[in-house]
This record gives structure tokens, C-alpha cells and sequence, in this order.
């Protein structure tokens, strides 16, 4: 027994010390160094933040609603009935996943510059071309690829929501006469805002936080535009901090406003399945418009991909729809860069030391939540999930913060002569909930009496723990892993503030240089992009076969 009382006490030690140094010391860190009253009175009185903080704002507003308009219909077609590829849509349904939004806006440029392809397209028909990126059509196109990248979070937790409700109930409502509205909107919709309010804050703070896709469109007079901007001046000008704190304020405030409108807690006494009729069987011609939809959206949402491959495989493209030439030689020219290749290996580094110390973290929450039959169990279950609600850019510029404020940080995270520990502590601390959902995915699914039937035997905590849990649970280990080293790979935010030096840039800000080389740069990072998107592609095609429609619970806060 107090073997068993070491174990969990160690295990609640491992998780404190990791979020108090990787996640609340740079929060307090860019808590002290930008609560100065003078600064935000400043803030408040320019114009220029001001109209970034509005701008931030109604980009998190649009493009979420973006992504419910795109997410529901989808989610309810895949519940409701079957029809012929069903088993296809949850691979379709995570192609917008496999690229960061800021490296689709390379591929989106070529489609919506002043030569791109629809104005190539306006001109073969005799109207006149559209600046899609200059004054409102650069903040539509941002919101639009956003949303294309942001719709599988919704869409999975809304399929995850909807596997949980009892046919029985929308059938009793339809024997009493309610119409198909009627019954949505009083039966449906009420039981999906758990789903709604997991998806969408995750959109809504993504959103309002996202830096790479703005950047790449050289949108400026938005908040994290303006964050990155003046973190070279952090020693000396605090306001950096100080946006950052209302960013972190207005996210919170976003995540609480969506609680209080959907987070009251419903009771469902019966599970679904225990009567009333499954999915309905379409015929004729009907049962191939799902698929036909959810084909469509899935081509939309992959054009920026699609104008990714084919910008690094042209060798010219301009004013025309399609390329006129195409060559390898784009492919070839990224590999042998001398950024590129020595970028792959610092992510790979920067990755793998992420996932063992998000694996360890995650794990040990997930097992004091779900086995140490702790009387605060649950608090360790919301402490790693803090990192969904808290956004990327705050936690970067904390760790930033910290490297100049406290001698001890900076010789363990210097960010100019070795940031590995810094750059890999800042990806770690951003994938431990996926790591904890998939774990504790797993715990709940193991008959705890295998466990108790080992501790009977005679072995120790630790021992039952590695020779019984974690072999009955590695197979989700092995997936909150491959999504922990996967969005690593192409984590945007921390590696584009935190890398500083050419020699220990990862893969994402190695793009981001590419991409403002003037001739061929764009081109080569294209190229760049695609090698980057096969492998995300192939991470999160195993992770979807082992998890199927159970992939939801990763994006659930």
C-alpha cells in the first residue's frame, strides 16, 4: 500500500513540476512583465491595436461560423444514413489536417493573386479581375482558409456527440408529430453542444490566435501579427506582453461565453441503441449525394494543397489555370537547400524529445485521473488539458520572456546559441492533451481488475503500471504519439517566434524564410511544403485507422 502511495505521489510530482515550468512560469512570466497599467492605457488609446484586437476578433467570429455551416450538415449526413464510401469520410474528412493553414496560404496565393487562377478564370470569361488579396478580400480569404483547415475539429466532435444520442428520441418526438426542424432543433441540437462547445472553442481560440496564415498574407494590423513584429524589442518594450495578455484575457472570455451559452449539463437516461431505428438506409439516386457532398467539400478544402503540388511542380505559372510547364527541379532544389535538410533534422529532434516528455506527462495525468483513486483526481485531468485553452503564441512569448528575464532560464533555454530544450519544452507542453485523451481513452476501456489481480499477486505499483497497463493501452499511446510528434513536426507559432538562428530553424519557419526569397524561393518552399504535408498525411492516416471515429476525443477540451 505504500509502495502503491509512492507511485501516485510521484506521478502527481512529475505533472505539477511540468506544467509549473512549462506552462505556468511562462504564463507568470508575460503576466509580470506586462501588467503595467500605462502600456494598456497605450494600447487602448492607439488605433492601430485596437483595430488588430477587432480584427483577431472577427476573424475567430467568422471562421467559426464558417466551420459549423461546413461541419453540421456533414456530421448529421454521416450519422443519419448509409450510403456507399461511408467507411471512406473519415479519411476524407482529415485531409485539410495534413497541412498548417499558413503553409495551404502558399498554394492559396497562386489561386487568389491578381494573375492566380480565378482571375485567370474571370478573364477567360470577360470579366474583370478581383483583388481578393488586397482591403476586405485579403480578411475573407484568411477566414475562408482557415476554415478549411479548422472543420474536421467541429466535424469529429460533433460525430462523437451524435454516436451518443438515442434514436428513440427523435423517434418519439416524430410519433407525436414533430416536424424534421421541429425535432433538430428541440432534440438534436440541444443534446450536440457538449460537441459544439469542445470543437468550437478549439476554432474560436485558434482562430483568434492564428499567426501563420495572416503572415504569410502579409496582413498586419492584426494582434498576433503585431505580437511577432515586436518581439525583437521584448527587453525593451513590453508591449508585446501586454497584447499578449489581452489575448489570452479575450480567449478566455471567448471559451466562457461558449460555456455559459452551451455548457449546461444534459441527462440522457437511456443509450443509444436501445431501441429506435439506426442509420437510414438510402436508395436510388439519393444515396450517392453524401458522398457526392462530402467529395466536394473535401476537394474545396484540398485546393490549397492541390495549389501547393502544383506550384512546386511548375516551372511556369502565370495567368493561366493550370501551369503551361512542370519540372521536379523545384523538388530537388528544396532538398538540397541549406536550409532544408539541417530544418528536418532539428524538427525531428526538437519532435522526439517533445513526444517522450508529453508521452511521460500526459500518461502520468491520465493514470492519476482515471486509476489513482485521488479525491482531486479530475484536476489533473483539466491541468493537461489547459494547453488547448490557452493559446500557442502566449505560451511561446512566455518562454521567450523567460530566456531574457531569469539568468537560470536562459542558460537551459537560450534561444540564440541553443534553443533545443526551449523549442521542445514549448511543443511538449502544447501535445500533452492529446496524449491524455488518448490515454485516458484507453484506461477506460481496460478492466481495472486485470490491474488488481496483479497488485493481489504481489507486484508493486509501478511494476502493474509497466507490465500491465501500458501494454493494454499502447495501442492509443502509440496514437496521442503519433499526434504529438506529427503536429510538432509542423508546430507554426512556437518555432516561428522561439527559432532564431538560420542553424536551429524547425521545418515550419525554414518555409516561412523560404517563401520571402524573391525569384525562386516561393517555389522551393512549395516544394518544401509538400515533402512536409506527405508526411502529416500518413501520421494521420494511421492515427484515424486506429482510433475511427474515436479520433474526436484528441480535439475535446
Amino acid at each position: 500500500m505504500l509502495i502503491r502511495k509512492c507511485f501516485k505521489y510521484f506521478c502527481a510530482v512529475l505533472v505539477l513540476c511540468f506544467f509549473a515550468v512549462f506552462l505556468f512560469l511562462p504564463l507568470y512570466t508575460v503576466l509580470k512583465e506586462g501588467l503595467d497599467p500605462q502600456i494598456f492605457a497605450e494600447i487602448f488609446r492607439s488605433r492601430l491595436y485596437l483595430e488588430g484586437l477587432l480584427n483577431a476578433f472577427l476573424i475567430c467570429i467568422v471562421t467559426t461560423f464558417l466551420v459549423f455551416l461546413i461541419s453540421m450538415p456533414l456530421a448529421i449526413l454521416y450519422d443519419k444514413y448509409e450510403f456507399p464510401g461511408k467507411n471512406l469520410c473519415p479519411v476524407l474528412m482529415m485531409t485539410p489536417m495534413i497541412l498548417p493553414p499558413f503553409v495551404g496560404a502558399l498554394g492559396f496565393q497562386q489561386i487568389l493573386g491578381h494573375y492566380g487562377v480565378l482571375n485567370s478564370i474571370l478573364q477567360a470569361l470577360n470579366l474583370p479581375p478581383v483583388d481578393w488579396l488586397g482591403g476586405s478580400g485579403r480578411f475573407w480569404s484568411i477566414c475562408v482558409i482557415e476554415a478549411l483547415h479548422l472543420y474536421p475539429i467541429l466535424y469529429l466532435n460533433l460525430i462523437t456527440s451524435l454516436a451518443n444520442i438515442d434514436p428513440a428520441l427523435e423517434e418519439a418526438a416524430r410519433n407525436v408529430g414533430a416536424g424534421r426542424w421541429t425535432r433538430f432543433r428541440k432534440i438534436t441540437l440541444p443534446l450536440l453542444r457538449p460537441g459544439i462547445l469542445a470543437g468550437g472553442s478549439i476554432v474560436l481560440i485558434w482562430s483568434f490566435t492564428e499567426l501563420g496564415t495572416p503572415l504569410m498574407f502579409g496582413y498586419n494590423t492584426v494582434t498576433p501579427v503585431q505580437i511577432f513584429n515586436g518581439i525583437t524589442e521584448l527587453g525593451t518594450n513590453p508591449a508585446a506582453y501586454s497584447l499578449v495578455i489581452i489575448m489570452l484575457a479575450v480567449s478566455c472570455l471567448l471559451y466562457l461565453g461558449g460555456r455559459m451559452l452551451l455548457g449546461r449539463e444534459i441527462h440522457v437516461t437511456a443509450a443509444k441503441g436501445s431501441m429506435g431505428a439506426g442509420a437510414k438506409i438510402l436508395s436510388g439516386w439519393k444515396k450517392w449525394m453524401p458522398i457526392l457532398l462530402f467529395g466536394i467539400f473535401t476537394f474545396i478544402a484540398a485546393l490549397p494543397h492541390l495549389a501547393l503540388i502544383l506550384t512546386a511542380g511548375s516551372k511556369s505559372w502565370y495567368r493561366t489555370i493550370l501551369p503551361l510547364k512542370y519540372s521536379w527541379i523545384h523538388f530537388e532544389n528544396a532538398l538540397s537547400d541549406p536550409l532544408v535538410v539541417p530544418s528536418i533534422v532539428n524538427s525531428l529532434k526538437y519532435s522526439a524529445i517533445a513526444v517522450v516528455l508529453a508521452l511521460a506527462a500526459g500518461t502520468a495525468a491520465a493514470f492519476l485521473a482515471k486509476r489513482a483513486n485521488l479525491k482531486f483526481g479530475g484536476l489533473f485531468d483539466l491541468l493537461a488539458m489547459l494547453p488547448l485553452m490557452i493559446p500557442g503564441m502566449v505560451i511561446a512569448v512566455g518562454f521567450l520572456g523567460m530566456s531574457i528575464h531569469y539568468s537560470w532560464a536562459a542558460k537551459i533555454f537560450d534561444p540564440v546559441n541553443n534553443p533545443v530544450w526551449l523549442i521542445s519544452a514549448a511543443y511538449a507542453v502544447r501535445r500533452v492533451p492529446y496524449v491524455l485523451r488518448s490515454a485516458s481513452s484507453g484506461l477506460e476501456q481496460t478492466p481495472v481488475e486485470l490491474e488488481n489481480a496483479s497488485r493481489n499477486a504481489g507486484a508493486s505499483a509501478f511494476t502493474t503500471f509497466l507490465k500491465i497497463t501500458v501494454p493494454l493501452i499502447a495501442a492509443n499511446l502509440v496514437v496521442g504519439g503519433l499526434f504529438a510528434f506529427s503536429f510538432s513536426m509542423m508546430e507554426v507559432s512556437d518555432s516561428l517566434i522561439l527559432a532564431q538562428k538560420t542553424e536551429f530553424y524547425p521545418i515550419t519557419k525554414a518555409i516561412y524564410e523560404l517563401s520571402q526569397y524573391l525569384g525562386t524561393g516561393p517555389y522551393i518552399a512549395a516544394a518544401f511544403g509538400v515533402w512536409s504535408m506527405l508526411f502529416l498525411a500518413s501520421t494521420l492516416a494511421a492515427a484515424s485507422i486506429l482510433l475511427g471515429r474515436k479520433i474526436g476525443a484528441l480535439f475535446k477540451i
